[in-house]
């Protein structure tokens, strides 16, 4: 890593869209950092840019100017063969609707990133059971997706997401389509995982009442990150309260 240490750090980040008058700015000079075992929530609007950094995070998009660098390798530029391979070993996903195979049992979810990432099978098979085990899922592994509640659809997408023992966990509204109650454990499950795993997770998330869940609250708006008002004008990447 660089002396910084952070896991995940993105300096001076803009990224446009088409140019003259059709130019759309969703990002403006963007700074932003994870470390390990820290969960950070990204909250903001719909249309923040906050989808469009959590992209760049995690390697699907180049900035337009500005460095990305995860564990202390600058990615910004990086082709799209070389961005793919660090999104398979080095980047766990979840997303809203977990987007699991349908054809594939939860265990099976977990055993097909095994495969893609060339691990052993002894290893890959005690490494999806103590996975499954960890998030509560072991009596549901034999179900497929459709047999299971969208709770343990979103356990299983996390235990995926951990399968190829990633530095960085990106979720994306992973708690849009569960109640209050569900939402809270999906939140507490994940940010267990980053603490216990010293994981670094970003959390992008609209619920607000999740924030306690999390290390570290970042606003974003109009492409911006911003001063949380709650806080008195201090910098919201500061540590939330517990």
């Amino acid at each position: 890593m660089t002396n910084s240490d952070h896991v995940l750090d993105l300096s001076g980040i803009s990224k446009q869209y088409g140019s003259g008058e059709t130019r759309v700015d969703a990002l403006t000079d963007i700074d932003f950092h994870v470390d390990a075992g820290e969960l950070v929530a990204l909250i903001g609007p719909s249309g923040s840019g906050k989808s469009t950094l959590l992209a760049i995070a995690g390697a699907l998009l180049s900035p337009s100017t500005g460095t990305v660098r995860l564990d202390g390798q600058d990615i910004s530029q990086a082709s799209e063969s070389a961005r793919a391979e660090l999104r398979l070993r080095q980047i766990g996903f979840v997303f809203q609707g977990a987007n699991l195979i349908a054809s594939l049992t939860g265990r099976e979810q977990l055993l097909f990133i095994g495969h893609l990432v060339g691990m052993p099978r002894a290893e890959a098979n005690a490494r999806a059971d103590r996975l499954l085990a960890e998030l509560g899922m072991t009596e549901r592994a034999n179900h497929y997706p459709e047999a299971m509640s969208g709770g343990q659809r979103q356990r299983i997408a996390i235990a995926r997401a951990l399968m190829n023992d990633p530095h960085l966990i990106l979720a994306d509204e992973p708690t849009a389509s569960l109640d209050s109650t569900r939402a809270r454990q999906v939140v507490s499950l994940l940010a267990g995982e980053v603490h216990e795993r010293a994981k670094a997770g970003v959390l992008v998330t609209h619920d607000e009442r999740l924030i306690d869940l999390c290390d570290r609250v970042v606003h974003i708006g109009d492409g911006r990150l911003e001063k949380d008002p709650a806080r008195s004008g201090r910098e919201i990447s500061g540590t939330v309260e517990r």
